[in-house]
């Protein structure tokens, strides 16, 4: 069973058990000094969202930053990648990754630095362009944690890799860094990290699953073949319709009937388009479908099960051609958090903030591609989650009839950015320096 556990930072006992972690002093006293320019980074990110693969600005602002700070930097990596590299003597290598891609989603936040960002989609539409994920806030935090640990490098030795990652919305970003040799050009991680924003959880908590944390991510696109006529002599044409709806139903027999229950899978028509006109049969049918799962088996028990479905439907309906069954370029595979490395994560946060609550949460069939990097080299990967929510707003939505928290992908997300870095680039810095080897001694 996945676990999810959730600490409270910032409470009466916050901080008692610094002592007992190397470096959080110093981190500590980082953060007072450069959490203001650190929001303010954060803000410029948010104001200036740049879609998948077009983040030429943020890499930019990335790039500077941490050449600054004395990494030595690769630029255009996989598109607009941002690659750097600290090293500080012999020890552990650990890789922190952050992802830069904003939505396409016309902000409605009212901000005093909402984007008015607009930019043309794949379809030739022009559309708002929104940090509605909230990349920014993973960047900020990103360029923080790094510019924090190169002016600590007293505290700590070993290799330091840090990654800007384009494109996670798409899915095609981490497969471009791999393809792109991103392995063969920075050191060989031990450990992979990464934060995500949770927006069911206030500002000042931390969650965290051990085991499988986000699931397999496949598109399939399904075209049904038939002979259009008109609706009154539904007889002289074939309907791929009726075919396209009766494989709709079909599908769930797959979850439901032939995937073991106890395994998580999903499988969703989110598009279904035909016709043009009420009193017209077409000659096609057109579905888009997303699928889920954690397992690679029920990964592929899903896809093949999807194949056989659509061919036997298209066989009982007599399509005038096969159906078309076409997968998605970009898949995007489960999220693993190594056991091991997420126990010794949560250790060192209890130690952070005190004795606090602990609650279980299950793991998301959401999608990340921050897993292709652990299972490329097969090393422990963790990705933890960031509180964001404003506390006030929190407790408002906990309350009978209070409003709705605005979830990832809304146009009305707004992270309480200080409240959600001063937090973020605490636990990151400590765990990274938790990884890596301790100080050199002095002769």
């Amino acid at each position: 069973m996945a676990l999810w556990l959730v600490l409270w930072v910032g409470g009466a006992d916050a901080g008692e058990a610094g002592p007992d972690i190397r470096g959080q002093i110093e981190v500590d006293g980082w953060v007072e000094d450069h959490l203001s320019d650190t929001v303010s980074f954060y803000q410029d990110l948010h104001a200036h969202p740049e879609l998948s693969g077009a983040e030429h600005r943020t890499a930019g602002r990335v790039a500077v930053a941490l050449e600054s700070a004395g990494y030595s930097v690769t630029t255009g990596l996989g598109g607009t990648g941002v690659i750097g590299v600290l090293k500080n003597g012999a020890g552990p290598v650990v890789m922190i990754r952050g992802d830069m891609d904003g939505l396409p989603i016309t902000e409605n936040t009212g901000l005093p630095y909402a984007s008015t960002v607009r930019a043309e989609w794949a379809d030739g539409r022009e559309v708002g362009v929104m940090h509605a994920c909230g990349h920014d806030v993973h960047i900020a935090n990103l360029v923080a944690v790094a510019r924090a640990l190169s002016a600590l490098k007293k505290q700590w030795t070993g290799t330091l890799v840090i990654v800007a990652q384009p494109a996670e919305e798409t899915g095609a970003g981490a497969r471009g860094l791999l393809e792109a040799g991103l392995f063969e050009r920075v050191p060989r991680p031990d450990f992979v990290l990464a934060l995500h924003v949770e927006s069911a959880l206030p500002a000042g908590q931390l969650g965290f699953t051990s085991g499988w944390a986000m699931a397999n991510v496949d598109s399939v696109d399904v075209t049904f073949y038939g002979r259009s006529g008109h609706g009154a002599r539904p007889h002289r044409a074939v309907d791929p319709i009726l075919a396209a709806s009766h494989f709709v139903v079909a599908l769930q027999s797959i979850v439901s009937r032939r995937v073991d229950p106890q395994s998580p899978a999903v499988v969703t028509v989110g598009v279904f388009r035909a016709g043009t006109k009420r009193n017209q049969i077409p000659e096609t049918a057109h579905l888009e479908l997303t699928v889920r799962s954690y397992s690679d088996a029920v990964r592929q028990q899903l896809l093949k099960g999807i194949r056989q479905i659509a061919d036997d439907t298209c066989r009982t309906f007599q399509c005038t051609a096969p159906p078309e069954v076409v997968p998605g370029e970009h898949y995007t595979p489960a999220a693993y958090n190594d056991p091991v490395l997420t126990n010794q994560a949560v250790d060192l946060f209890q130690k952070l903030v005190g004795p606090q609550a602990v609650i279980e949460r299950p793991a998301s069939m959401g999608g990340e591609d921050f897993g292709r990097y652990a299972r490329a080299i097969e090393v422990p990967g963790l990705m933890f989650r960031l509180g964001v929510q404003s506390p006030e707003r929190y407790r408002e939505s906990r309350e009978v009839g209070g409003a709705a928290l605005p979830s990832l992908h809304s146009s009305r997300f707004a992270p309480d950015a200080e409240a959600s870095l001063d937090v973020g680039i605490r636990a990151m810095s400590l765990l990274a320096l938790d990884l890596l080897g301790p100080p050199a001694q002095e002769d």
